[in-house]
């Protein structure tokens, strides 16, 4: 029998909330402990409850209407402290850069309201005579200061091929869809077999640790998802400790060094782990992208995932 889906009451209002208050928090570039910790309080409180309700119902988070459930996502990646912090930081620094280009051409500062959410879209810009509203989509709470000063021309005075560019490449980029995949996986309801329909996860694991961590690496745990993926093919949760693969590359028509190059791409994280540079999330360094080219097909891996991410049939 088909499990109905359930839309929780006040979710929205709940969510409104949240995003007034985290936007009066970050107005300060040192926000209060006790205010943070009071947003974490009420971050925690507000999954619990929902959670509360789905086993109530005897369903999971993964049972919720669309827009429960990426509400319910959202509140529960924002329980992890970092991601809050990095939340706080990117809204602090949109409004910093807002004041600025206000400010260089002699504008009045108006009232100002940026949120970072799970959006469809981007970004949706809205500017009046008395108020800028800029929503962004939490994807970009990593961005460089170029690309959230992109956001922001592009809300103040309108679209320009240079700022859309930047835009649309940090988009496309893995620090981007990281946090969709993210917020994704947190009502998926995987089970956790590394065995697929075609490649064994443990066995490629065994296979990459050998050869490029000298046996050393504690094995992870190694799961496929059955999140359809276009860009981004493997992510590693540290929290959990856990690989998830896309299962786009458990197929016959990919070859097994595909899956096993993002494979070994994911044990880099668990390897290096992440380097915070001025209150920014750096995953990709030297380190990393020197160790990464040591795969031994790895241009031929890289261009057959380019190939898989022009062409989603296959």
């Amino acid at each position: 029998m088909k499990v109905k889906n359930i839309s929780i009451k006040n979710i929205k209002v709940q969510q409104h909330t949240i995003l007034e208050n985290i936007f009066n928090l970050a107005s300060n570039p040192t926000p209060n402990t006790d205010q943070i910790q009071e947003i974490t309080h009420i971050l925690t409180r507000t999954v619990t409850t929902i959670e509360n309700i789905c086993s109530k119902l005897q369903i999971t988070p993964a049972n919720l209407t669309n827009s429960s459930r990426q509400i319910y996502s959202w509140f529960k990646f924002l329980t992890d402290e970092q991601n809050l912090q990095l939340h706080l930081n990117s809204t602090y620094r949109v409004q910093q850069i807002i004041q600025q280009i206000l400010s260089a051409h002699g504008q009045d500062v108006v009232k100002v309201m940026i949120t970072f959410t799970n959006l469809a879209g981007l970004y949706q810009g809205k500017r009046s005579s008395e108020v800028i509203l800029l929503k962004i989509n939490e994807g970009f709470i990593n961005a460089s200061e170029e690309v959230l000063q992109a956001l922001v021309q592009c809300t103040l005075f309108g679209k320009s091929k240079e700022s859309t560019k930047l835009i649309r490449a940090f988009a496309s980029s893995e620090e981007y869809s990281s946090v969709l995949l993210d917020l994704d996986l947190i009502t998926e309801a995987i089970a956790e077999n590394p065995q697929g329909n075609f490649y064994n996860l443990n066995e490629l694991f065994d296979k990459l640790n050998y050869e490029y961590f000298a046996a050393h690496l504690v094995k992870p745990r190694l799961v496929w998802s059955q999140i359809k993926t276009y860009r981004k093919f493997g992510h590693y949760e540290p929290a959990r400790d856990r690989v998830v693969i896309s299962t786009t590359l458990d197929s016959a028509n990919v070859p097994e060094f595909v899956a096993g190059f993002v494979l070994y791409h994911e044990l880099l994280h668990k390897h290096h782990g992440t380097k915070w540079v001025n209150g920014k999330r750096m995953v990709h360094t030297t380190e990393f992208r020197t160790d990464e080219k040591k795969f031994k097909l790895y241009a031929e891996a890289d261009g057959w995932l380019k190939k898989l991410t022009s062409n989603r049939s296959l």
